[in-house]
């Protein structure tokens, strides 16, 4: 079987957002004891991750040392972060296999993601990055980015176009396939337009999901396998009359999220993302928590989406 697993950003940060390189490697640690749980049965996976703390925090050390270092665009920091964040996740999936007397290739890929230069999202940022800033801190900020009230605080926003296609899905369809271990798309993939015959990075960041899901229909995943901080998706979310999703076809995740029940801050691109990519061939979308990846997949847990 073949799945693509889109790691939530709490997998690599924890719920703080924290870009600290101390506390990255922990969190991974413990996600790669799930993921090797798929290896170990077979599967054949891609794994993608967010950027959002780590890419947010480079963006302000460019701008804190530009007196005395060019700054580099957006679309540069997001391969800076594929590499920085494939580091981690490699390493920690290489010794958790070792650990695990695993015999399994890890590599990362450098992936870039085509954009519609004229997609609306250009005029309007909405893709919160970096940490959580107090009121006083925004105010700062809000001379040099575009910022955004979130829970808990503010963040800065950036545009989020949404993906075309991946450049790369070809060669990670057969790495997939010769059963190496692939970490792709990373931070939605580096956003990169046409222009004349070739292509040219644009400054935003994709959003995780959406890109997963093209990346998993690209590559006829048979899973798209999303790990988030919930066990199951909700409706009426937060809310007394608030009910877990199990098992939900198609057509009724289509009804609730054209009823509001997913915002677009939170649930809300998880649920585009499992409807198009059941919508364009994939079999099942499961959505839960990072340590449930495991049952999930065996059908025990998880918000099971099919048609």
């Amino acid at each position: 079987m073949k799945a693509i697993v889109a790691l939530g950003g709490n997998a690599l940060t924890g719920k703080e957002r924290k870009a600290e390189i101390k506390k990255q490697f922990e969190a991974m640690k413990s996600t790669a004891k799930s993921i090797a749980k798929m290896i170990k049965n077979g599967w054949h996976i891609a794994i993608t991750h967010g950027n959002g703390p780590q890419v947010g925090a480079l963006l302000l050390q460019q701008k804190i040392a530009m007196r005395e270092v060019p700054p580099m665009p957006l679309h540069v920091l997001g391969a800076l972060t594929q590499g920085e964040i494939g580091y981690i996740v490699q390493q920690c999936l290489l010794n958790e296999f070792e650990r695990q007397g695993i015999n399994r290739r890890i590599a990362t890929i450098i992936t870039q993601v085509l954009v519609d230069e004229n997609d609306e999202a250009f005029k309007k940022p909405t893709k919160p990055i970096g940490p959580i800033y107090s009121e006083e801190e925004a105010r700062k900020l809000e001379k040099s980015y575009v910022m955004g009230r979130v829970e808990g605080g503010w963040r800065i926003l950036v545009p989020s176009p949404k993906p075309i296609s991946i450049i790369e899905a070809d060669i990670i369809k057969k790495m997939m396939e010769e059963g190496i271990v692939v970490i792709a798309a990373g931070g939605g993939g580096i956003p990169v337009v046409k222009k004349g015959d070739g292509l040219q990075g644009v400054d935003a960041v994709i959003d995780k999901d959406l890109a997963s899901q093209k990346l998993a229909n690209e590559v006829a995943a048979d899973i798209l396998l999303i790990l988030t901080d919930v066990e199951h998706v909700c409706i009426n979310y937060g809310k007394e009359n608030e009910m877990p999703l199990t098992d939900v076809s198609l057509q009724e995740i289509e009804e609730y999220y054209k009823d509001g029940h997913f915002p677009p801050g939170s649930m809300g691109p998880k649920i585009e993302a499992a409807i198009n990519f059941i919508r364009n061939g994939g079999k099942e979308t499961i959505i839960t928590s990072i340590n449930k990846a495991w049952e999930a997949l065996q059908g025990k847990t998880g918000t099971h989406i099919h048609e």
